[in-house]
Formats: C-alpha cells, sequence, structure tokens
C-alpha cells in the first residue's frame, strides 16, 4: 500500500505541469506530505479542461460494527478496479483523476523501528499517480489512488506499487475506455525510471491522528 507522499511543489507549479487554467491557488491549502484522511492536490477534468483542487485523500468507509457517530475509514489504495466499489467509477472517465506528486514512501526495517524509504521518478520534479474521486457526505470530494503489482525497482521493499502515468498519458486515464484504464493496472511501470532513496527517518513521525488507512 502506499500511505504517504510528497507534493513538494507550489500549486502554481503542479498547474503548469499538468495543463490547469486559472487554478483557485488560495483554495489549496495542502500540506507537503499527505496522508490518508488529510487533504491533497487532485487534477481533474470538467467541461473538457483540467481543474486542480484539494480533495481529501480516501474514501470514507463504515464498517460493520462501527459505533454510530464513528468516524469512517479512509481507504486511499485502490486494489482492483474491477471490484463493485470501483467499478461503477472507473468506467466513467469523468470520476477519474491525477494525483501530483513529487515522491512517495514506503515502510522498512523491523515492526516497532520501521523507517521512510522514498521514490521518485528521475529527472522528474512531479508525476502523476492515476486516482478515482467522488463526492462524500461525510469529507466532501475524496480521491483514491489505484495500486498494483511492484516492478523490480520496487521489490526490495514492497510486492505493490501506485500505478504512475507518462506525461503523454494522462489524456487516456482521463478520458480513455475502462479497458484502457484497466491495461495501465495491469502493465510493469520501467524499473529504470524509479530511484529509490533510503533514509533514518521513523515511519511513523508525529503528527495530527487520522484513521487507519485502507485499501479495497
Amino acid at each position: 500500500m502506499c500511505n504517504l507522499y510528497t507534493e513538494r511543489l507550489s500549486a502554481a507549479e503542479v498547474a503548469a505541469h499538468f495543463g490547469v487554467e486559472a487554478p483557485d491557488i488560495a483554495a489549496m491549502n495542502v500540506p507537503d506530505e499527505v496522508y490518508p484522511g488529510y487533504p491533497g492536490m487532485v487534477v481533474r477534468e470538467a467541461e473538457g479542461k483540467r481543474v486542480l483542487q484539494s480533495m481529501v485523500w480516501g474514501f470514507p468507509l463504515v464498517l460493520r460494527g462501527m459505533k454510530p457517530g464513528s468516524k469512517p475509514k479512509p481507504v486511499n489504495n485502490i486494489a482492483d478496479l474491477r471490484k463493485p466499489m470501483w467499478v461503477g467509477l472507473a468506467r466513467k472517465p469523468q470520476w477519474r483523476c491525477l494525483i501530483p506528486l513529487t515522491a512517495f514512501a514506503e515502510a522498512e526495517g523491523k515492526k516497532g523501528s520501521k523507517t521512510r524509504t522514498w521514490f521518485h521518478l528521475k529527472d522528474r520534479p512531479v508525476f502523476a499517480w492515476a486516482g478515482l474521486w467522488r463526492e462524500s457526505q461525510e469529507w466532501g470530494a475524496v480521491y483514491s489512488g489505484v495500486m498494483t503489482d511492484c516492478n523490480e525497482a520496487i521489490r526490495p521493499v514492497h510486492d505493490r506499487m501506485p500505478v504512475l502515468l507518462h506525461e503523454d498519458e494522462y489524456d487516456r486515464w482521463l478520458g480513455g475506455s475502462f479497458d484502457e484504464a484497466i491495461a495501465f493496472q495491469d502493465r510493469c511501470f520501467p524499473d529504470d525510471l524509479i530511484e529509490m532513496t533510503r533514509t533514518s527517518d521513523p515511519w511513523n513521525k508525529p503528527r495530527a491522528a487520522a484513521s487507519a488507512p485502507s485499501l479495497l
């Protein structure tokens, strides 16, 4: 699963990369490090144009047995677009989105002493993760990122990775057929485009409390 990523460019820089016209910069109050249940920047299409919007990372899910009034659990990763929870949205291009990021992290090490290992794309200051979004009653606009089997660059740390997109694939993800969307999840992203940076930073750095992330 991917439960942490960074977006260290300004909203104006992100908008320029993704071809967003006249973004509402004042509305982009998002942190550099993005966690499930917290806001992040998302690019979607509306009326034929790309829009940059702040949304909450994770679809709210109320589990059986949860007490009335309990905070929903954010489902921030999508294991399979064919599953009932996702297939209806995935078939409709208007619910697909691009998640801008500068790097993503996985936990590495023994339980209780895990550290952050970061991955980014070579020579790319920002890149895109394929996602879905929708409006929710609980948190307003929300999004989740599509996952796939890892490539060899990620394998030393984890067996899954985000579905990453090349710049010339943005339009196909946002507006292509369902079969084309599935093809992105089924392919293997090139190993040689990814760089890994191991750190001594603890995985669980202190931060505001958030619900545990999930994948469906």
